[in-house]
């Protein structure tokens, strides 16, 4: 497999769907193991748990991410990750990149032995029977792996015997411990070992005259030793404010304190240990035996105490290394019994166990970084309220229906704790009891709010960038910010999208998601002030109801409050058309000019574009139904062009009968036709579908829409996904029902209706 096929930029800005199309573009998973990835086909059922453990009633799930970017002895690797924790699948990725661009991860491993105890009392000459056994070694070892043939062919089986005498501590008698040590290859091989001690047993007894008590494996399993280690340039530590060797001195600060203090060094621990079990967990293997030996092997000089070093080179860089003993296997009735195991090794793509150990402790060292950076920087939970909060959302059992307000008002609160997501939870039931016919209302102060509306393309999309009519309307989805202080950095938060990142101060290092919002920032001369930009959305992501646009508005709205700029509508445009300039390469204006003055509006792009007021005198029930795949409109508009480019006369017709069609619409709306109407959206349907722009959920939507009654029903928006607009005579319940018995999401709007911002 190719490097580049394991490489999927900005992977945690996708959604679930868009992260499994990336999979299976780049034949990291059949698309029969993507069908039982998200069907569920391939979660443990009840009657393969019932026959794992005892007194089954139920199968527990665990989140299942990928940790990327990881690069272990010049491969890279996807690594699964099942974990509920937030934030640790996000900082393995983010540590593992850094680390990669200054080469990665170099690990090695001793052979994968495991060790056997077998425990001896009652012996009348403890000498003689340490002698005995020595003699006899090669007999021992021989019956253990007569016990175990096909482990021997592959190299593995019994390799020597260890002697160890100790007191006990009740009597003071001695009792002498076997230890046989044991070659598993890919298995981990608790049960081979188990049943190799027990047979050789009874001949431990004839030799030695004692009795054998105890005969087990161990699971401090410090002849299976991982190593590895990484070497970061110190400039590539430089950020948020810290020079590189003020970051570098700090981490190595936190880690010697974890080196001399227990207290310290659990917690350290804990967070190597965040990188190694979620990848144990997700490959079938004993997560709670490794965590033993870990600490086991951490506490080996008598003294708990850090399992990983990081300290200056010789060129003042940072390097870090881990030394743990990790007995894992990639074969064997855990790997065998739980489906989605196998997918997750699929992904992973290590051959051996060895190869397996070597990823988990790159994965502890990656975490182990990513941890006491932020520590020794910025702190533990800044850069993390987002998906904190979302547990915390989670935990305080907030119903689904009103999960997204829940979690914006407590962000809002900056009370980030299950008791205040109660409250909020209880508050908002108690609106929708009382005033079961509204939305509960937002915990939102307009006042201090910046605010961008939502709005559908009626008639238009596409022409509208070729200097054509189109005409749109707002909807009752807005998007909302504001600003709050922060110590450092600017940091752009999204709750309900699980999204938050830092912008770069420096415009050449902003990535290509950061670029519009730090446009803006550098236009207004904001960008070297410390802020945070929180963003409430009810306009999907995605969805082609111009929620990149809204977002922009209410951006540049919350900056103009905070800072007091005194910008006027026109000016907010105008700055929230470069963002889109930048996040779409060509847009029309539309979307941006709707969330700023939230009316229907006719329009034409130019300079200056023509903007005028839709007259809408009665309301117009509309369905929105969406496909629940996002749309990249910057893809679809390229798309576009270069078919106009290809062709220019044949687009330039097919532009042209669309603007008619807006221009008929106009008439239209304005005699409230909704018949004629609904047949210029049929007709527009088609032409955009001509275009290339339409999917086949956006064509089934369609279908089910006018199947169900719609006057008419086209894409709105961008298309290659997003949503549609279904046009209704009056009622609009059995359009939006249908669309949601087929499993997509259905809003009901009024067109035409005052939006109301507050």
């Amino acid at each position: 497999m190719s490097k580049d096929r394991l490489r999927i930029p900005e992977f945690y800005k996708l959604s679930v769907r868009e992260r499994l199309e990336a999979v299976r573009e780049r034949e990291l998973l059949s698309a029969d193991d993507l069908q039982a990835l998200t069907t569920g086909e391939h979660t443990l059922d009840l009657e393969a748990a019932d026959r794992m453990i005892e007194n089954v009633v139920g199968v527990m799930g665990l989140p299942l991410g990928l940790g990327m970017n990881l690069r272990v002895n010049g491969k890279r690797y996807i690594v699964p990750m099942a974990v509920e924790e937030p934030s640790v699948v996000a900082a393995l990725s983010s540590a593992s990149k850094l680390i990669g661009e200054s080469g990665g991860f170099a690990a090695e491993a001793t052979d994968p032995v495991l060790i056997g105890q077998i425990q001896i009392v009652k012996l009348p000459d403890i000498e003689a029977a340490k002698s005995a056994i020595r003699e006899q070694t090669q007999d021992i070892l021989n019956l253990a792996n007569s016990f175990h043939p096909n482990m021997v062919a592959r190299g593995g089986g019994a390799k020597e015997l260890e002697l160890f005498v100790h007191p006990a501590p009740s009597t003071g008698a001695p009792m002498l411990v076997v230890h046989l040590l044991v070659d598993t290859r890919n298995a981990m091989g608790a049960n081979i070992v188990n049943g190799m001690c027990e047979g050789v047993a009874p001949l431990i007894e004839t030799i030695t005259g004692g009795r054998v008590f105890l005969r087990i494996l161990s699971n401090l399993t410090d002849r299976a030793l991982v190593r590895a280690h990484c070497t970061i340039p110190v400039a590539a530590l430089a950020g948020r404010g810290y020079s590189g060797e003020e970051a570098r001195d700090g981490i190595i600060l936190a880690t010697e304190f974890a080196a001399v203090d227990p207290y310290r060094a659990a917690t350290h621990n804990k967070g190597v240990m965040n990188g190694i079990d979620p990848v144990a967990i997700a490959t079938g293997n004993d997560w709670r035996a490794i965590e033993a030996g870990a600490h086991a092997y951490a506490a080996r000089g008598g003294r708990y105490t850090s399992l990983t070093t990081w300290v200056a080179d010789e060129q003042g860089n940072l390097r870090g290394g881990i030394e743990i003993p990790i007995k894992v296997g990639i074969v064997g009735a855990q790997q065998a019994s739980n489906p989605t195991v196998a997918l997750n090794m699929k992904l992973l793509g290590a051959e051996s166990a060895t190869e397996l150990a070597q990823v988990m402790a790159a994965a502890g060292l990656a975490q182990n970084f990513a941890a006491i950076r932020a520590l020794a920087t910025e702190g533990i939970q800044k850069g993390h309220m987002t998906l904190h909060a979302r547990s915390v959302v989670t935990a305080a059992g907030a119903p689904d229906a009103i999960f997204d307000e829940v979690l914006d008002r407590l962000v809002q609160s900056g009370e980030i704790k299950v008791w205040k997501a109660r409250e909020i939870v209880s508050d908002l039931t108690a609106q929708a009891v009382e005033q079961p016919s509204r939305v509960p209302a937002r915990g939102v102060d307009a006042a201090t709010m910046g605010i961008g509306y939502g709005k559908v393309v009626i008639l238009g999309e596409h022409a509208v960038v070729y200097g054509r009519h189109a005409i749109a309307a707002p909807v009752p989805l807005a998007i909302r910010a504001r600003i709050e202080p922060c110590d450092e950095g600017i940091h752009i938060m999204i709750p309900r999208w699980g999204v938050e990142y830092e912008l770069a101060r420096n415009p050449a290092e902003r990535r290509s998601f950061e670029r519009a919002a730090g446009a803006v920032l550098d236009e207004l001369g904001l960008s070297g002030r410390s802020m945070r930009i929180e963003v409430f959305p009810e306009v999907p992501r995605g969805m082609g109801l111009g929620g990149s646009a809204a977002m922009a508005v209410a951006i540049v709205r919350a900056l103009d409050a905070e800072f007091r700029l005194g910008l006027d509508d026109a000016e907010v445009n105008r700055l929230a058309f470069e963002s889109e300039r930048l996040a779409h390469g060509n847009p029309s204006g539309l979307d941006n000019t709707i969330a700023c003055y939230g009316q229907p509006l006719v329009y034409r792009t130019g300079s200056p574009p023509l903007v005028e007021l839709l007259n809408i005198e009665r309301p117009i029930p509309i369905v929105i139904g969406m496909t629940g795949s996002e749309g990249l409109t910057a893809s679809t508009v390229a798309r576009v062009g270069e078919a106009w480019k290809q062709d220019p006369k044949l687009y330039e017709r097919i532009f042209d009968q669309i603007d008619g069609l807006v221009l008929r619409g106009v008439q239209a709306v304005q005699d409230h036709d909704l018949v004629t109407l609904g047949q210029l959206m049929n007709i527009c349907h088609g032409m955009l579908n001509a275009l290339q722009v339409s999917t086949p959920e956006l064509e089934r939507l369609v279908a089910i829409a006018r199947a169900s009654g719609a006057l008419g029903a086209k894409l709105t928006g961008g298309g290659g996904g997003g949503s549609i607009i279904a046009l209704c005579d009056g009622e609009t319940q059995p359009v939006a029902e249908a669309i949601r018995a087929a499993g997509y999401e259905a809003v009901t709007v009024m067109l035409g209706e005052r939006i109301d911002a507050e």
